[in-house]
């Protein structure tokens, strides 16, 4: 089980709770042992920076990479090959401590299984990295678009708001992974989720791990106000009474 937050920002009134390091996301990783990196999703690293990155954190610790904006926003998944292969060569400076490429798709775009065969058979043959789909349009969770999803062994992911219907709140039963994104509610990136909800995920996550027995990623988005951080060390330690418990 992992469990980090969309960025290794550490606010103020949590910094006490993680160790030294020779940077932010070294003193990150000294508490949480994942990270999702969404600044790719805006703008391109160079590979020396993942190479970074990676040397940065210990063997442990792995990131997950949203694509760049280009392939899912622009261009719809449509002709992205060297877009795509621009992306892996730098996402590759990671190395083994790359453990899941998010592909989100924008709210307007409709399932087309023609489209999305070729994009997903074409990233398969280029990565070997377990691969998430967040999709926004209702048209993903027909079962044609899940048998496509289960083909290529992309896994959709559980978000939180559930959107664009209440079936999204859970990630797929296939895939090398299962994989939250909790973005924060009711208003999404800046709520916090509160004890209540976090003992509710803890006890949905660990019965998920123990049934599945993929490796399982709990990603904390509500960034916007600072909860991530906070909200992550809260769910590992209930996942960790809970494992104890058991």
């Amino acid at each position: 089980m992992r469990i980090g937050c969309a960025g290794w920002s550490l606010p103020a009134a949590q910094r006490a709770r993680f160790g030294a390091g020779d940077s932010v996301l070294a003193a990150y990783a000294t508490g949480l042992d994942a990270v999702e990196i969404n600044s790719s999703f805006y703008r391109s690293h160079r590979r020396a920076t993942y190479e970074r990155w990676a040397a940065g954190v210990p063997a442990r610790f792995r990131f997950s990479v949203k694509l760049p904006r280009a392939i899912t926003h622009e261009a719809g998944l449509r002709g992205a090959g060297p877009m795509l292969d621009e992306f892996l060569a730098q996402a590759g400076g990671l190395g083994d401590k790359l453990g899941a490429l998010l592909v989100q798709l924008p709210p307007s775009l409709r399932f087309d299984a023609a489209v999305a065969a070729r994009f997903f058979a074409m990233l398969a043959r280029r990565s070997q990295a377990p691969v998430v789909c967040e999709p926004r349009h209702r048209s993903w969770f027909h079962p044609c678009a899940d048998a496509l999803l289960q083909r290529y062994e992309v896994q959709r992911a559980g978000v939180d708001p559930a959107a664009p219907l209440a079936a999204a709140a859970e990630p797929s039963p296939h895939g090398r992974v299962r994989y939250w994104r909790w973005h924060g509610s009711p208003r999404t990136y800046y709520s916090e989720y509160g004890e209540d909800r976090l003992r509710v995920m803890a006890e949905a996550v660990r019965a998920c791990a123990g049934e599945s027995g993929a490796q399982t990623w709990c990603v904390f988005d509500n960034t916007a106000a600072g909860h991530a951080v906070a909200d992550a060390l809260r769910l590992r330690e209930l996942c960790a009474g809970l494992a104890n418990a058991g």
